[in-house]
């Protein structure tokens, strides 16, 4: 995998509500990559469809959780789909949180174990990325796997990563996004699933080191923080905040629509407007 395979813009969905017909859609807006939520177990049986449904799509994990699948069944599955669909599988892995998973001890020696685990079953790094906030675990993405993929996190954060890991390193943010130009509704929209997030200390002591604070972590969270992290407005506004990563430093966003029984909607909308600003050269 490298990033121009990707494109600039894909589209992450939990994986319970991705069909196969909703990710040849995907493809053919343009879009580059699927990247699969809600850990995904890494012997989960909708993999196949949603790539043979598609004929360039990048289908990926974001991600399979390490505690809840083991490095075996995951080595299975990418060489399985690689013989099916090469080059077009990549197998994203993570720690989870400490709040969720019971085995939650030394998660950053537990993700070294797990990668020595996929070297050892061959799976290429080229072949694997790996959920990345903190410096410490950005740099283990950066030199073992092909991607560090930032969740929940705002540009600077992303700029903070370009910085730390160099040119060379590819960056994967996602990024939520509310179509709506009502500011108070949209973040009511998004208030379900944003309130979760701020009881995950991953995603909290991250969004502490950018300059927020008790005040916009306490749940429900600050319009401040709501705005940083979720795009909401037109499709133009939105555009503007997804491009903002781009200039930062990123390779490729991940755009989680919320909000929507069907995301395709808001996926349609953006469409054009993310490949024209993508084609227009930026300062």
């Amino acid at each position: 995998m490298t990033a121009d395979d990707l494109g600039k813009y894909g589209v992450w969905q939990p994986h319970s509500t991705v069909t196969p017909a909703a990710a040849r859609e995907i493809e053919e807006l343009g879009y580059g990559a699927l990247w699969l939520g809600g850990s995904p177990a890494a012997d989960w049986d909708g993999y196949d469809a949603l790539l043979e449904a598609t004929d360039t799509l990048t289908v990926a994990t974001s991600i399979v959780n390490i505690w809840s699948s083991t490095a075996k069944d995951a080595a299975e599955t990418y060489h399985r789909l690689e013989a099916r669909f090469p080059g077009r599988f990549l197998l994203g892995v993570g720690a989870g949180h400490r709040e969720h998973d019971g085995d939650y001890t030394k998660p950053y020696d537990a993700l070294v174990a797990y990668l020595d685990d996929l070297d050892a079953a061959g799976v290429p790094a080229h072949g694997r990325a790996l959920a990345a906030l903190g410096p410490r675990v950005a740099k283990l993405a950066r030199d073992r796997t092909a991607a560090a993929l930032p969740y929940l996190t705002v540009p600077e954060h992303t700029a903070a990563l370009r910085a730390q890991l160099g040119p060379d390193a590819r960056i994967i943010p996602e990024h939520k996004v509310v179509l709506d130009a009502d500011p108070d509704r949209a973040r009511t929209t998004g208030a379900p699933v944003f309130g979760f997030y701020l009881g995950l200390s991953n995603y909290t002591g991250n969004l502490r080191r950018f300059g927020f604070d008790d005040a916009d972590l306490t749940a429900p969270g600050s319009d401040r923080l709501y705005d940083a992290v979720i795009a909401h407005g037109d499709a133009d506004a939105i555009t503007a905040k997804l491009t903002a990563h781009l200039d930062a430093g990123a390779d490729h966003i991940a755009v989680q629509i919320l909000g929507a029984a069907d995301p395709l909607p808001a996926l349609r909308a953006l469409a054009p407007l993310l490949a024209q600003r993508t084609a227009t050269p930026r300062r």
